[in-house]
């Protein structure tokens, strides 16, 4: 697994910084290809539908593992 790697994204207007693992970005970006959504897009939804006392990281973690698990119970 690789080191945390910090990369910029924007939501809603202002630019914040997320710190995930190269595999969790490349998944990430994945799902919002699936969801024809551009990245930033995607992050900003789940931003907004997180619960606050979740971390935007933390949150971006879970929708790749939800969406994981959901094409794999559909297959």
């Amino acid at each position: 697994m690789s080191r945390p790697r910090k990369r910029s994204l924007t939501l809603a207007g202002h630019r914040t910084s997320v710190t995930l693992e190269d595999e969790f970005w490349h998944a990430f970006r994945d799902c919002a290809r699936r969801e024809d959504l551009p990245i930033n897009t995607l992050a900003a939804r789940i931003d907004a539908e997180r619960d606050p006392q979740i971390g935007l990281a933390t949150a971006i973690r879970l929708h790749v593992l939800r969406d994981l698990q959901t094409r794999l119970s559909g297959a």
